[in-house]
């Protein structure tokens, strides 16, 4: 059941400009950037933070997008599917990459994408964006640009509409918990 809504569109709209600061700042430009987002909502994610960099440093950081279905831990304890296309438009060797997603739980799906990049090259440094850190960490995992801090309790659930992957009208970050007859919807 629906709970609150935690950010609209302007809410996320600032927090992709804060964020894209903060990746620039950290690297001390742009320059040797990539931006990767992993499937599904993490490559609109990096495309957006890509723009909001190009207007203030007038560098195009290249965005490619990861899948990382099959470099999970638990392929064999659930059924995994593709989610998209791994597509990395620069040789990653040497360069700074950013990882991009929209929610960080148990960690575990960033320790899939840390093991499918290494495939790809060898980084300089990889570090992690997210716009949502819930908490409830499985992996010594931390994010180093986060848009919200927002403890979750147990059965709680947080969700990342976007417009390019959600087909809604507005962008927003939403808090649901499950019902009170003990089922979510």
């Amino acid at each position: 059941m629906f709970r609150t809504r935690v950010f609209d569109a302007s809410d996320l709209r600032r927090a992709h400009t804060r964020i894209a600061h903060e990746i620039v700042e950290r690297n001390h430009g742009a320059q040797d950037l990539v931006l990767i987002g992993l499937h599904t909502r993490g490559p609109a994610i990096a495309r957006r933070l890509a723009a909001a960099i190009a207007s203030f440093e007038e560098v195009d950081v290249p965005v490619g997008s990861l899948d990382v279905a099959f470099y999970r831990d638990d392929i064999g304890l659930r059924n995994v599917q593709p989610l998209g296309p791994t597509e990395v438009p620069v040789d990653v060797t040497g360069r700074v990459v950013v990882l991009v997603d929209d929610v960080l739980f148990t960690g575990r799906t960033i320790r899939a994408a840390l093991d499918a990049v290494t495939e790809l090259g060898r980084p300089r440094a990889m570090q992690l964006a997210v716009l949502v850190d819930r908490g409830h960490r499985e992996l010594p995992i931390r994010a180093d640009f986060v848009g919200k801090n927002l403890p979750t309790g147990v059965g709680e659930d947080v969700r990342v509409r976007l417009s390019e992957t959600d087909d809604v009208a507005e962008d927003a970050i939403e808090l649901w918990a499950p019902d009170a007859s003990g089922g979510s919807e």
